[in-house]
């Protein structure tokens, strides 16, 4: 039988996925679960196209990196614009179903922790929100002991007859990246040396800032929609959405910015 549009993307089953449950149900619950799914297939093309990246480092397709990275930023652009629809939403209008989340929170997104270990902002106390043995738990821990984005890139950075230290191309993956100035002095060197090199720098450091404009607009959304609120799960909020941002992924590269 002949594809279809509609039997091609399964729309049937697509959008048979949004089923609100709240009494009436509440007309803006409706969007809340469309944004949230939404999110998740773009998490999950993110990871697709983060691994594809770490691929092409290990390749040395320094062209194909860079569009991959161009893609990446612009769906980090389209997931950070989607902030604005929810904005929509108006705090009461959230009130009317919000109770009906019970234990449901945002921070049980396991694709997005996925995310975030695969770019390098690693934390294992993230895993004690999943079940040991679960298939979301699994996912994370080998995420979690997985080289990252960064780690690609200082092996492409040694092929390319950086003087990487050992210590840096073996170093426990599993741990967040710490500045180095002998890895800043190499990035310098590397900016100068080759503009396409300097141009993977400014694209990662891009990715850098495009995750914490993420972190930025998801807490001010959190804070315009339930204030101070706990935090549905029993999460603390906004309070605990704070404390994630300005953190780096990518330090090395953030400090050298007044060495170029």
């Amino acid at each position: 039988m002949a594809a279809t549009y509609a039997k091609y993307l399964k729309l049937g089953e697509l959008l048979s996925l949004q089923s609100p449950v709240s009494d009436g149900p509440e007309h803006d619950e409706t969007l809340f679960i469309i944004i949230h799914q939404v999110y998740e297939l773009w998490f999950k093309e993110l990871l697709h196209e983060i691994d594809y990246l770490v691929t092409l480092f290990d390749r040395d397709e320094v062209a194909r990196a860079l569009h991959t990275l161009k893609r990446i930023l612009t769906i980090l652009k389209v997931v950070v614009a989607q902030v604005d629809v929810l904005e929509t939403m108006t705090p009461l209008e959230f009130l009317s179903f919000r109770h009906r989340l019970d234990t449901a929170s945002g921070l049980q997104s396991y694709q997005f922790r996925e995310l975030e270990f695969a770019i390098g902002a690693k934390n294992a106390k993230v895993l004690d929100r999943y079940p040991v043995g679960s298939p979301e738990r699994n996912k994370l821990e080998q995420r979690f002991k997985a080289p990252t984005v960064w780690d690609a890139f200082l092996r492409f950075l040694k092929r390319e007859g950086h003087a990487v230290p050992e210590a840096q191309l073996s170093r426990d993956p599993s741990q967040l990246v710490t500045p180095d100035p002998a890895i800043q002095a190499i990035l310098v060197q590397a900016y100068r040396a080759k503009a396409v090199t300097g141009e993977l720098c400014e694209r990662l450091v891009d990715l850098d800032e495009g995750l914490q404009e993420w972190r930025y607009r998801h807490v001010k959304m959190v804070e315009r929609t339930i204030g101070s609120k706990m935090g549905t799960g029993g999460s603390s909020g906004a309070a605990y959405l704070l404390t994630t941002l300005n953190r780096p992924v990518f330090p090395d590269l953030w400090a050298i910015r007044s060495q170029l």
